[in-house]
């Protein structure tokens, strides 16, 4: 009988006791202990394990599980009689800012709050220890019974010291997704003032805490040193392309296949499609453990990690770049490869003016991988089939409120009825056109080459199978902006280029279209498709002309 698969589980005891399905992961244990790093960050993408493994960090160092050894029997860390003797020696604290998602300053600083009040309350059992002076005691109970923001920074610190005097030994810390109040912070415009409060909250707690022993910190992104750990001296960060603790987060390929044939699953070649593609260090093919355990749950090929949290910030970043960035992200869905230059530092408010922190956010966010690595230059592809899936799924969302709209336009545009793609491609604009931070001045060129570059995904998504969707290569002698090659003989050949309404060389957007349309000619655009074998009789030229929220077509 296959064991039982417990969806969302994060806490080690109760898989363990209840007999769920787990991968052996208890070689973490060892490996980080014997590192004798100090303080220890480690990034990896979402449901990679990171929030397991630190509960069974807690089960088997916490003070609270002292002598239940049964929890890790028949796993590797049990195997070493020097680690059995450590189970349950040192008192721990677990937190998890997982929750802070406030679109607040104010907000996420009093959930963080009551995290930390939180810690105080499991630890009250100290109030009736002599340990404590009458005037700790008070402050203690204060900070249990309402945790002031004043008090917040040092709190860690004060409780890392009265546990050292109680029981006699430093204290290991664990903190889950340290990031996420950085994310929320960035996408609600507080990024500044959350960073400040954070990073007096970790130097008092992981740089100036003489009671504290070791530390794991686990994210999905490592924000640069210079924002939010330029205190922490300290800190050993490990990244996705480090070497360090490969194994131990993430499924390996072996892993995946013998847990398949615990449930008598046999389509492994299309798990590997599907779920394959991550890259830890030099480890390859590894598969995410949400994905994988959903699959032995329901035996079906889906897209489960990809929709397990809002994928927000990438979407609206990769919404609002440059034409640039758009054609990247084409290349990426068309299967290709992109190369960029990568700082694994995440700055998060210079998000919207580093073009590159883009790939940088996606690469440690677990969607592209990279398949090769020359100093700083990355060569990134989408990580695997379920990534590719969701990405489209996104991008075609982004461009209707109404999709049946956005269906009628590419109906039109394919059986060329030129006053159709007018009237869907102006209700298009505006309904959504604001939705890319884009003004309605003539001279601000960039705003309609990121919404039509972002038109181009949209279309590569529903044509996908019937068309190959290229945009700005070279042809005859020039760089067209879209082109649609037919992969049946059945389709035309499709060329469109867009134009910006000149007010000083045009007297309206109908010369704009014509200037369109002569560009097309006098470029030749139409070579690359004659010469892929498309009878110039069978290719369509349009011209699109756009002033602000104005639209023509011709």
């Amino acid at each position: 009988m296959p064991r039982t698969i417990s969806i969302g589980a994060q806490d080690f005891e109760e898989l363990i006791i209840e007999n769920c399905f787990y991968i052996d992961k208890t070689a973490f244990i060892k490996e980080w202990w014997e590192t004798r790093d100090k303080v220890t960050l480690i990034t990896r993408p979402r449901r990679f394990g990171k929030t397991l493994n630190l509960s069974m960090l807690e089960c088997f160092f916490s003070l609270k599980y002292a002598n239940r050894g049964e929890l890790f029997d028949n796993l590797t860390v049990w195997k070493d009689e020097k680690y059995r003797k450590l189970q349950g020696t040192y008192p721990v604290l677990f937190l998890s800012f997982a929750g802070v998602k406030e679109n607040t300053y104010k907000g996420a600083v009093h959930r963080i709050c009551d995290f930390l009040q939180a810690l105080y309350i499991k630890h009250y059992y100290l109030l009736k220890s002599d340990v404590l002076t009458d005037g700790e005691k008070i402050k203690f109970k204060k900070m249990a019974d309402d945790m002031s923001v004043d008090d917040a920074p040092m709190s860690l610190h004060w409780l890392s010291d009265y546990l050292y005097r109680y029981y006699g030994k430093k204290v290991i810390i664990l903190l889950d997704e340290y990031d996420t109040p950085m994310q929320e912070a960035y996408v609600s415009g507080y990024w500044e003032e959350i960073v400040a409060f954070t990073r007096t909250l970790f130097n008092n707690t992981f740089k100036t805490n003489p009671y504290l022993g070791r530390a794991v910190m686990t994210g999905i992104t490592r924000v640069s040193k210079e924002s939010l750990f330029s205190d922490l001296n300290n800190l050993k960060v490990i990244t996705t392309s480090s070497n360090k603790y490969a194994s131990c987060f993430g499924f390996a390929e072996e892993e995946v296949f013998t847990a398949m044939d615990e449930f008598s699953l046999t389509n492994k070649e299309e798990v590997k499609k599907w779920y394959d593609g991550f890259t830890i260090g030099n480890l390859q093919d590894i598969y995410n453990p949400w994905s994988i355990i959903n699959f032995l749950d329901e035996g079906k090929l889906k897209t489960y990690w990809a929709n397990t949290s809002s994928n927000g910030l990438a979407g609206s970043l990769l919404r609002k770049g440059s034409k640039d960035t758009k054609m990247q992200f084409e290349e990426l869905l068309q299967g290709h490869s992109i190369k960029n230059k990568i700082d694994e530092e995440i700055v998060f408010n210079q998000l919207d003016k580093n073009e590159n922190a883009i790939w940088s956010l996606l690469l440690a966010s677990g969607y592209l991988k990279a398949t090769d690595i020359k100093d700083d230059i990355y060569t990134l592809e989408l990580t695997n089939y379920e990534v590719c899936k969701m990405f489209k799924n996104m991008v075609s969302d982004w461009f209707c409120e109404d999709s049946s709209d956005y269906n009628d336009f590419i109906k039109a545009l394919l059986i060329g009825d030129v006053e159709a793609m007018n009237v869907y491609m102006s209700e298009l604009t505006e309904a959504i056109f604001s939705s890319f931070d884009t003004g309605n001045k003539p001279s601000q060129k960039t705003a309609p080459e990121r919404f039509y570059h972002g038109f181009v995904l949209g279309l590569l998504v529903d044509l996908k199978g019937r068309y190959e969707v290229t945009s700005n290569r070279e042809s005859g002698f020039g760089r067209y902006d879209v082109m649609l090659y037919p992969l049946s003989k059945e389709d035309d050949g499709i060329i469109l280029e867009f134009k910006v309404y000149d007010s000083i060389r045009e007297t309206s957007l109908e010369e704009t279209v014509k200037a369109a349309l002569a560009q097309i000619e006098e470029k030749k655009y139409e070579q690359a498709l004659i010469a892929r074998g498309i009878d110039d009789s069978r290719i369509r030229k349009y011209g699109f002309a756009f002033e602000g929220k104005k639209v023509l077509i011709g």
